[in-house]
């Protein structure tokens, strides 16, 4: 289920041009908000850095601030796999609306149409979850330099815990509102960690995370859909 509603968003993504459009504006916004966050490191570290240092038996050296620059660059490539965990439920919440009707309009034109989720809830909802992600992956940022084997693991099984929680509570709550949501993530629970697990792989690949956003809120929507179709009826 989870691998055939994966492959059809794909499928979707390449040849159709509504959901392309979205995909094309989620990729810029994507890219100008990782590229946000590593100017502003920049800055922080050319803040910090003085631009010469006096060494012992040496004297003055001057190229600190370019040796720096480049160690940032390194670094960033590193932290932009988890960078890339906010970033998608950022993505995500701005453009689930677009991308689940999209999905519907394709594979589920029978349906009627969605409910809105203001605006208000929109936004706070998603400061509220980034702020849970931050803190959740900072707490595990402390434990990989404990247990660095196992590091890949935790990531992709917390990162997939909480984002399947995310993506599938948004594209529930356009049907069936919040209350109905939380109780299909809870009976559905292993199924949406195993799809958020599904995202959270391929997150930590540069290049290929940044198509992940859009990728897995209709990978979701389908899910809701399939769960939906499977309950039963009365």
């Amino acid at each position: 289920m989870i691998l055939a509603a994966f492959l059809r968003s794909i499928g979707q993504m390449v040849d159709d041009a509504r959901f392309r459009r979205v995909l094309w504006i989620g990729l810029a916004l994507t890219i100008a908000l990782l590229a946000l966050f590593y100017a502003a490191f920049v800055w922080l570290v050319g803040w910090l850095a003085p631009d010469t240092i006096t060494l012992p038996l040496i004297g003055d050296v001057a190229w600190i601030d370019d040796v720096l620059s480049i160690g940032s660059i390194l670094l960033m490539l590193v932290l932009s796999v988890f960078l890339m965990v906010p970033v998608a439920s950022a993505v995500t919440s701005l453009f689930l609306e677009q991308v689940a009707e999209a999905v519907e309009d394709r594979h589920y034109p029978a349906l009627p149409p969605a409910g809105r989720i203001p605006f208000g809830d929109q936004v706070k909802d998603t400061f509220g979850f980034l702020g849970i992600l931050v803190v959740a992956n900072i707490g595990a940022f402390v434990l990989y330099l404990f247990v660095p084997p196992i590091a890949p693991l935790i990531f992709w099984g917390m990162n997939g815990y909480l984002l399947g929680r995310e993506y599938f509570t948004l594209a529930a709550m356009r049907r069936v509102g919040r209350l109905k949501a939380a109780e299909l993530r809870r009976r559905h629970g292993t199924t949406i960690w195993i799809a958020g697990v599904l995202m959270a792989l391929p997150l930590s690949i540069p290049i290929v995370n940044l198509l992940i956003p859009i990728l897995g809120a209709a990978t979701f929507t389908h899910l809701f859909h399939q769960l939906q179709a499977r309950a039963p009826s009365g």
